[in-house]
């Protein structure tokens, strides 16, 4: 790739006057965080620039794995199959003690997501195919050894001072917002004056990438060696490779334990010869766990590492960062078509930061298992989780490695966020109700500087209760609202066998499990329907056969009939069998869409009428859902 790669200005929200100063979406970092973000906007036709600092992709392996809802966030951009080529799917997790045997194993179970629920990784691979991705969109221009010194914003968008570090020009562009994924020493966050609340753990580890020369029992299975002399990683990685993670311990010579005599006599310990590795690199790392104050300020967002970070023990970083974009790219681009205020923009940390702070708290407590060196308490350890493996209930919840929590986004749009930049000011939509693409009159001062205090949208009308209505009280029975609903292998209209979300094709979305009762009010916003057909059912337009039982079974157990769905596929709002919907966002009112080349059409209905849906091609739905994890 070039330093600049420059596409066409095409992209919504251009700015006619030419030169650098109508992109719609500034993303700072390139990393996993900022290159999803990248593919997520330029899949929408919005206009945007990527600024990085460095010429190539970093070439330390970090991440090491990833999970199935990351990969249905990477199945979205068209790339989750290809991205398989170079993992690892469903390896099992040994936690063995210092004489190396295993007092908890686990494998990962389905959560529904229609891929494999772990895969181990190569990073710099799986960052050169997503980078291949964004050369996809004309729309984005991607820009190599830049680095943003300055920002400053206004009332109608960010200014952003950027040095090319190769030829030390400056430059000057402009940008409605800013995606700060710049990573956790983020200078972009440093510039906001937000703060990185929390500790810096005082252990530091030295991690290895290996290539593998000769393969040895097991090789392909994940062990935590919990042993108290000193515990260690032991990961298999794809592509050849292998990871080990060791703590550099009191007394230790930090230098000295990077070298490759060091590290061989660290692996012999595990029976690994020095002719069965080639060592690529060792690094010394810290595990930190950080927040940022706050996630936005004014039209920056943080992103990533920039936002939190967490230790390394369920491999969900690099995770975190990429539902983190996922969370707000679609908010972005719906505010700026037009289609919701620029208030839900709050709803990106009212949503994030609590999930974020939870995984966190279990990382913190699956390293406390991994990494304790007090004997008394080890010993307690390995004697007392194999007879709670024993245990019914408990076992299955210390087999099935389901420790990461599944986040639940209840609160956001449909209630006052947890968080002091400012209320939703969503509820009932008034007749006519719009907005332009700038965001609705009154945001002004609350987004214009280095602050985001939130006092446009703190009235007491917008703090949750008075949008519920009895609408809303008539849909209390249901407990679907906040969830991600499962994503099944369910046959389309034309009798293909598909992934559901490609038939979704990431927008707002009726679903309807029964003959649809009329919405009136979502109809009007121009929101299409699609039904759910019993197993068994003829493949018919506007509807889609739960061939394997998958979302009837999810909808009954939810006590629900039908859904609004959010373009990520979480629920925004569900009422059992005959009853109406709570009213869609204030404002809401969708657009036809350009969309680039290589993300597939979809058909919107005309408003007030419910309306088949089209199914969209995506190179993810034509693979074997046996090879794909079905659900």
């Amino acid at each position: 790739m070039s330093e600049i790669s420059a596409g066409n200005r095409t992209g919504a929200g251009a700015d006619d006057g030419g030169g650098d100063a109508g992109y719609d979406v500034a993303v700072i970092g390139y990393g996993p965080t900022g290159v999803t973000a990248a593919n997520l906007l330029g899949a929408t036709g919005l206009r945007v620039v990527v600024l990085e600092r460095d010429a190539e992709i970093y070439s330390r392996a970090r991440a090491i794995s990833t999970d199935e809802e990351v990969m249905r966030i990477w199945q979205r951009i068209g790339l989750a199959d290809r991205l398989k080529q170079d993992m690892l799917a469903d390896r099992p997790l040994d936690f063995v003690d210092a004489r190396g045997r295993a007092f908890l194993s686990a494998h990962p179970t389905p959560r529904g997501h229609g891929h494999p629920p772990q895969m181990f990784l190569y990073q710099p691979a799986l960052e050169q195919v997503l980078r291949d991705g964004v050369d996809r969109h004309p729309n984005v221009e991607v820009w190599l050894r830049h680095e943003c010194l300055r920002l400053r914003q206004d009332a109608d968008g960010v200014e952003l001072t950027v040095v090319g570090t190769a030829d030390d020009s400056v430059r000057r562009v402009r940008a409605r917002y800013v995606i700060a994924a710049d990573g956790g020493s983020s200078l972009t966050r440093a510039q906001l004056n937000v703060g990185y609340e929390g500790r810096t753990y005082e252990d530091r580890w030295v991690v290895i990438d290996t290539r593998m020369l000769k393969p040895w029992p097991d090789h392909d299975r994940l062990r935590f060696r919990c042993d108290p002399a000193r515990p260690a990683v032991d990961c298999p990685t794809p592509l050849g490779h292998h990871r080990w993670e060791f703590p550099i311990l009191p007394g230790d010579d930090e230098r000295h334990l990077t070298t490759d005599g060091a590290i061989h006599a660290m692996v012999s310990r595990y029976g690994i010869d020095p002719d069965q590795i080639e060592i690529l690199r060792a690094t010394v790392y810290s595990h930190h766990v950080r927040f940022a104050a706050r996630f936005r300020v004014g039209r920056v967002f943080l992103a990533g590492d920039a936002a939190h970070a967490m230790p390394p023990w369920i491999g969900q970083g690099m995770a975190a960062g990429v539902r983190d974009v996922a969370n707000l790219s679609w908010k972005l681009d719906a505010v700026l078509r037009g289609e919701l205020p620029e208030s839900v923009l709050d709803s990106y940390e009212a949503e994030r930061k609590p999930h974020v702070k939870e995984v966190t708290r279990r990382a913190v407590f699956v390293g406390r298992i991994i990494t304790d060196r007090r004997p008394a308490v080890t010993r307690v350890r390995d004697a007392v989780l194999p007879l709670l493996n024993r245990v019914p209930g408990v076992a299955g919840r210390l087999q099935d490695s389901h420790w990461i929590p599944v986040a639940h986004y209840a609160d956001g749009f449909l209630a006052r966020p947890r968080t002091k930049s400012s209320g939703i000011t969503f509820g009932r939509r008034a007749s006519g109700a719009g907005t332009s693409r700038t965001g609705p009159a009154g945001t002004g001062a609350a987004h214009t500087g280095a602050a985001h205090t939130g006092a446009a949208h703190t009235g007491a009308a917008h703090t949750g209760a008075a949008h519920t209505g009895a609408s809303r009280t008539r849909a209390s029975r249901t407990t679907a609202p906040g969830h991600q609903i499962p994503q099944p292998w369910v046959t389309a209209p034309d009798g293909s066998r598909v992934r559901l979300d490609d038939v979704l094709g990431g927008r707002w979305l009726l679903l309807h499990g029964a003959l649809p009762t009329p919405q009136p009010e979502w109809e009007r916003a121009g929101v299409p329907s699609l039904t759910v057909l019993p197993a068994g059912s003829s493949p018919a337009e506007g509807a889609v056969v739960d061939s394997d039982g998958v979302l009837r079974t999810w909808l009954t157990r939810h006590r629900a009939t039908t859904l609004a769905l959010r373009p990520d596929a979480y629920v925004y709002a569900a009422a059992p069998a005959g009853t109406t919907l709570p009213p869609p966002p204030e404002g809401l009112t969708l657009t036809p869409r350009t969309n680039t080349a290589s993300t597939p059409p979809v058909t919107t209905p005309t408003p007030a009428s419910p309306a088949s849906s089209a199914l969209p091609t995506s190179p993810d739905s034509s693979s074997s859902p046996a090879a794909q994890g079905t659900p």
